[in-house]
């Protein structure tokens, strides 16, 4: 595999990985953040170049300190044809039996195919399976910042409270993946009278609006639409695709979603996480 550093590559890279919207979305998000100042210490690797059968983005080795955390680790693939993933999963370069692994990605036979991988390299595997949805323009809030809240990016004083309400949270690793989210990457939230934060997104190092929370005191009141909005147009403004992932059975979330624009996308959008057994 080939590490593409250059700017002239990766913006090659990511006008190639436009045309196959959405599928691309996780590799397109990251070739992005990369090119524009790599906050998050990825890196991006193509079999060839400029013709290239898969796109593989990961944290940069140097930085996968702990071999026990999928949460950091994350890595995501695009590839033109079955054969290119199975080489590179009978590699190294995503699946080591010594090291958990998040890998993202949204083409079907992904998930069966690095299930039979790292079964075999004794990696426990567990697949979440997400709707994609993106929004064509910044998301339409339904209204304003109602009184005694005000908007504010979020502040590592407010992990605990992130890592305590995330459904895949609450540890020390997720709290640590979240703290690092806040620090290189932008992140809003809405902050009540007593500056303790009532509802907020983030952004992933794919891209990706994550982590959307609103407190059940303030919900129904629009909240969701008014952080993510303040993200999107950062996002477009930076010509980034705006998505997000959900999943199917949280109607609740795919209704505020599309009341302020976003549309659900074909496909399946994969997070398999591998852990050491």
């Amino acid at each position: 595999m080939q590490i593409l550093r250059c700017p002239a590559q990766l913006q090659l890279l990511e006008e190639t990985l436009r045309k196959s919207l959405p599928t691309t979305l996780p590799v397109l998000g990251t070739v992005m953040t990369v090119a524009r100042g790599n906050p998050a210490a990825h890196e991006v690797l193509v079999d060839s170049w400029p013709n290239f059968r898969i796109v593989l983005t990961r944290l940069c080795p140097e930085e996968h300190r702990d071999h026990k955390d999928h949460y950091t680790n994350q890595l995501a693939v695009f590839y033109q044809d079955k054969g290119a993933l199975r080489a590179l999963l009978g590699g190294t370069e995503a699946v080591d039996r010594a090291r958990a692994f998040q890998l993202l990605g949204m083409q079907e036979g992904l998930d069966e195919a690095v299930r039979d991988v790292a079964g075999a390299r004794g990696l426990q595997v567990k697949t979440t399976r997400y709707l994609a949805l993106m929004s064509p323009e910044p998301p339409q809030p339904r209204g304003q910042v109602p009184p005694g809240l005000r908007l504010a990016p979020v502040s590592p004083s407010h992990i605990p409270l992130l890592n305590a309400t995330w459904v895949l949270g609450g540890n020390t690793r997720s709290q640590a993946f979240l703290l690092g989210l806040v620090r290189m990457l932008p992140s809003i939230c809405l902050l009540g009278p007593r500056g303790r934060p009532v509802s907020w997104s983030l952004l992933d190092a794919q891209g990706c609006l994550r982590h959307g929370y609103t407190v059940p005191a303030w919900r129904g009141h629009g909240l969701t639409g008014i952080t993510l909005a303040t993200l999107g147009q950062q996002l477009h403004a930076r010509g980034f695709p705006i998505y997000c992932a959900v999943l199917p059975h949280n109607k609740a979330s795919l209704r505020a979603l599309g009341a302020i624009g976003f549309l659900v996308q074909p496909g399946t959008f994969y997070m398999i996480v591998g852990t050491p057994k």
